[in-house]
């Protein structure tokens, strides 16, 4: 199930890749997104409910890990699509308090779940066979009503906070950058800062897309939470570089025949070269 799960991850990420390449409006690509993390979870569940486990540390990782990757998005895209619904029509001022009113509800989730927080966060293991083992659940762990009215064939005790943890965590860089776009003081503070010469890309757009592309497989935005477009529009920003139709060069350097990662294999060459010159001073 592990490889199972990875593959539709992997088919996830695709997808919302595209849809938001497409779409920048919150509630368009937050609908968009809905349907593909349903459509990818049915897919899991019906191979999940012909499969049996050969071990309890199988069933174990699959819950802790595999199926909360997948489940979060669903509960990510499903959060954002109704906190835009029912934001409010009026002042900057009072949709600001209502972003903050959504943090505070995350803050607060946080702390009625701060035991299992911090036991998921520390990687500790001693309850899992508690927590994500399924028929194994324990009233006298603090436990979320849906565990009750899910299908148990498919769940656990705690696979959903687990999930509910991952996408919260991508809800407060949501909301965070929501509130940027709002606060005009800290637009207004920003132009008042000394403009500081930046750096220049001048290698080639090709180039600088694959080693986006790696940076954002490897998870290194946000806890791997930051969408493609995200971070090609942070480097666009940075760079002032208009990197234009990222994903059809990404589709081309994909198709080439030999040496995929061309950039990155020269970015190792020199790294390794710079090194053996640090060696011999």
């Amino acid at each position: 199930m592990k490889v199972l799960s990875q593959k539709l991850m992997t088919e996830l990420q695709q997808s919302l890749h595209r849809i938001h390449a497409e779409k920048t409006e919150p509630l368009d690509f937050a609908e968009l997104g809905i349907r593909a993390s349903v459509s990818v979870l049915e897919k899991l569940k019906t191979k999940f409910i012909s499969h049996n486990f050969t071990s309890k540390s199988d069933e174990i990782e699959f819950f802790r890990n595999c199926k909360p990757q997948l489940a979060s998005k669903l509960i990510y895209y499903n959060e954002i699509y109704t906190i835009i619904s029912n934001k409010p029509i009026g002042s900057k001022k009072a949709i600001r308090n209502y972003y903050r009113s959504e943090l505070k509800k995350l803050e607060l989730y946080f702390n009625d779940n701060l035991e299992f927080y911090r036991y998921y966060r520390t990687g500790n293991q001693a309850l899992d066979n508690k927590y994500f083992l399924r028929g194994k659940h324990d009233l006298k762990l603090t436990l979320d009503s849906f565990y009750f009215q899910a299908d148990q064939r498919f769940c656990t005790s705690h696979d959903y906070k687990v999930a509910k943890i991952l996408a919260n965590d991508a809800l407060r860089v949501f909301l965070e950058s929501e509130l940027l776009k709002l606060d005009d003081r800290k637009s207004e503070s920003l132009d008042m800062l000394p403009k500081i010469s930046g750096q220049v890309w001048t290698g080639s757009k090709v180039a600088l897309i694959e080693l986006i592309y790696a940076l954002h497989a490897e998870g290194v935005f946000n806890n791997g939470h930051s969408e493609l477009k995200e971070v090609v529009n942070s480097f666009e920003s940075a760079f002032e570089i208009d990197l234009g139709q990222f994903n059809r060069v990404f589709l081309e350097i994909r198709a080439r025949k030999s040496e995929r990662t061309k950039f990155l294999n020269v970015l190792k060459e020199k790294l390794i070269l710079r090194m053996d010159d640090a060696d011999e001073i």
